[in-house]
């Protein structure tokens, strides 16, 4: 298996979920939040797929307008030139052999969005009230049909205050840094050492914003995946669905 972005550590033989498929009978709205290299994309991705469900990267419509906005020289953090740019913006996630990709306008942007100037330009962007304005109604549209899950830092305690189930997915710095390190383009010759430092100012920036800091919903449940595998969290989270639905 490849495991992809937030890759977790080799599976251990008593977690394997590899053809596992289980879809509740009440349509459910999921939010995962947590910090950036906590695993979030890759366990989100996996259980959408064990429940049928579509998945709803959150993130990634953070970079689209971070990305917009730095190619059209626009600085992060203008309120005014952004609410502009939103104005006229189309994000769209389409599913092709490649997975699932992120569209400005009808553009591809999918593989630019991986780099640590746009993920530091969308933390920015991301508390701007214009951008979540704009990115608060379009979440919400996305999920109006509910049997999704939604991978995010905020999903559970601003845009879906009333998801039926909600998890807040975290793990120490040096272990997301490594994840993020592996993951993402990164300048050459940045070091880990410089990763982790990145991951620790980021964290700093969602968690202090005044506007939907990064926090877990206080019904979420918490998992801390420094020490888990991919499967082993993914058993958790449809352990407590299954017990949560009565299936």
């Amino acid at each position: 298996m490849n495991p992809g972005k937030g890759a977790f550590p080799d599976h251990w033989p008593d977690s394997d979920l590899s053809g596992t498929r289980w879809r509740p009978s009440t349509p459910l709205l999921i939010t995962i939040d947590g910090p950036a290299g906590a695993g979030k994309t890759t366990v989100s991705r996996r259980l959408a797929h064990i429940l049928g469900y579509r998945y709803v990267d959150t993130g990634a419509l953070y970079r689209g307008v971070a990305f917009a906005a730095l190619e059209a020289g626009i600085p992060p953090d203008d309120d005014a030139k952004l609410a502009a740019l939103c104005a006229n913006l189309e994000l769209k996630f389409e599913k092709n052999l490649d997975g699932t990709r992120l569209l400005i306008n009808g553009r591809d942007i999918t593989e630019a969005l991986r780099t640590p100037e746009i993920a530091m330009a969308a933390s920015t962007a991301s508390a701007r009230p214009s951008v979540r304005t704009y990115l608060l109604a379009l979440q919400r549209h996305m999920g109006k049909d509910r049997c999704a899950v939604f991978e995010g830092r905020d999903m559970g305690t601003v845009v879906f205050p009333d998801a039926d189930v909600k998890f807040f997915l975290d793990a120490d710095p040096h272990t997301r840094a490594v994840r993020r390190f592996k993951e993402m383009r990164h300048p050459e010759g940045m070091t880990l050492e410089e990763m982790e430092a990145e991951i620790r100012k980021r964290d700093e920036a969602d968690t202090r914003r005044a506007l939907a800091p990064l926090k877990p919903a206080s019904e979420a449940v918490r998992i801390d995946s420094s020490g888990l595998t991919e499967d082993q969290v993914v058993q958790r989270m449809l352990e407590y669905i299954r017990t949560k639905t009565g299936a």
